[in-house]
């Protein structure tokens, strides 16, 4: 479809997606931009590649048709300079006969010079959202005229960490448009932005590679927190009979070391580390001794610390966290040839700020991987913050009867035999016992 047929874009817009390549538009145009020009909230999810940032560039370049007296009319918050300085170059080069005056802001020695950047004159605002509060509280950024807020890589935004600006900016500017784009949506996203974008419309663009990989078979447990991982995978291990031999990937040695610790005090000397860097773990120098090794079942491997891993024969493979790279990920649950397709059971734990290369690794290899329920008996680790607030709460009287699965669990993680799979769990489980 050719961008004239159905988007109402003006014939000098259309010129300059044109000549910059961008001949039709892609399924997240095709999907919000009538939504967007018709002013609605949205919250756009697609993965990376899909998009979502031209289809902002497109839609503010549309509706600003002329500059205004250098008040912002368009905020844009993204999540570093780099994406900074890549939006605006993105619209110098779909703005190229337009005189709209971009400003951006971001962490740079000196903020006056951002500040008489603005003071000369702003249509468009992209910025970080800790620089531009920054500013704002300084007066030196004026919200007032705002028609258009844009947040873009909110997931990331969310892993930095920067909901506070974001909310205490969305919530200074008064009636305006409001589009979030993002990789992603989970529950720390939900919360950043529900005070803002209560009535959004959700489009959810989904693109998967044509050709599938051939994977081993794949598990995936998406839990709230580092501490509940740690509980699954305790309660995973006290299965010594499912759990014959294992290999968990970490990323620092300092969960690797904290993963050793909790699993020793019940297996004791059946827990190795791949290539220690301390006498007092036990070490195994190779995966192949790990493999021939009678005591050993569980092998904790640090991710980048070692050359890429022949798990071939190895019943049970867990990506305690994803690796930084997609491609070490993919590579590993690739199976060589098709007589070992059902050899290894792939399992993996994510939490909301993982998803993302969770989407991203499903775009590469063609395919979803399954979502598990979680163990009925599970204890949920509460997260620190969550902790604090119910300790400055009041204290009170009544007496609240304790709720299954929740955090004060009598019996300490690593010590609770009382957990129930699933049947297709079962299923997928049972076939790794033959390595036993």
């Amino acid at each position: 479809m050719a961008w004239s047929e159905k988007l109402k874009l003006n014939k000098q817009l259309i010129r300059s997606l044109t000549d910059a390549g961008y001949h039709s538009p892609k399924d997240m145009q095709q999907k919000t931009l009538s939504r967007i020009f018709g002013g609605q909230d949205v919250i756009a999810v697609g993965p990376e590649g899909s998009g979502k940032t031209a289809t902002y560039v497109i839609a503010v370049s549309n509706r600003l048709k002329y500059s205004s007296e250098g008040v912002p009319r368009v905020l844009i918050l993204v999540a570093d300079k780099e994406r900074v300085l890549e939006v605006i170059e993105r619209f110098e080069l779909l703005n190229k006969n337009k005189p709209v005056l971009i400003v951006g802001l971001y962490a740079a020695p000196g903020i006056e010079t951002q500040m008489n950047a603005l003071a000369d004159g702003a249509d468009i605002v992209v910025a970080t959202p800790d620089r531009a509060r920054a500013i704002y509280l300084k007066l030196g950024l004026n919200l007032n005229k705002v028609e258009l807020f844009i947040v873009d890589d909110a997931e990331l935004i969310v892993k930095q960490g920067l909901q506070l600006p974001v909310v205490e900016l969305a919530n200074s500017i008064g009636k305006a448009q409001r589009l979030v784009f993002t990789e992603v949506l989970h529950d720390k996203l939900d919360k950043m932005i529900d005070p803002f974008m209560g009535s959004a419309t959700i489009v959810e663009v989904e693109e998967l590679t044509e050709t599938s990989i051939d994977t081993y078979p794949q598990m995936l447990y998406h839990v709230p927190n580092f501490g509940t991982k740690l509980n699954l995978l305790n309660l995973f291990m006290q299965d010594d009979e499912m759990f014959t031999k294992t290999i968990v990937f970490v990323n620092t040695r300092q969960t690797a070391e904290k993963i050793y610790r909790t699993l020793q005090n019940r297996q004791k000397t059946s827990v190795a580390l791949l290539n220690s860097w301390s006498v007092e773990f036990n070490n195994l120098a190779a995966i192949e001794d790990f493999k021939l090794s009678a005591q050993a079942k569980v092998l904790i491997m640090v991710n980048g610390e070692s050359e890429a891993a022949d798990i071939t024969g190895v019943p049970f493979i867990i990506h305690f966290e994803l690796p930084e790279e997609k491609e070490t990920f993919i590579e590993r649950i690739t199976y060589s040839s098709s007589e070992n397709a059902e050899d290894t059971l792939a399992i993996t734990f994510t939490t909301d700020i993982e998803l993302t290369m969770v989407k991203r690794i499903e775009q590469a290899i063609g395919k979803k991987l399954p979502i598990e329920e979680l163990p009925e008996n599970l204890v949920i680790d509460k997260d620190k913050k969550a902790i604090e607030a119910e300790e400055k709460k009041p204290a009170k009287n009544k007496v609240v009867a304790p709720i299954v699965g929740e955090a004060f669990h009598q019996k300490k993680p690593e010590n609770s035999k009382t957990y129930n799979y699933s049947s297709g769990q079962k299923a997928k489980m049972n076939n790794k016992k033959k390595h036993g």
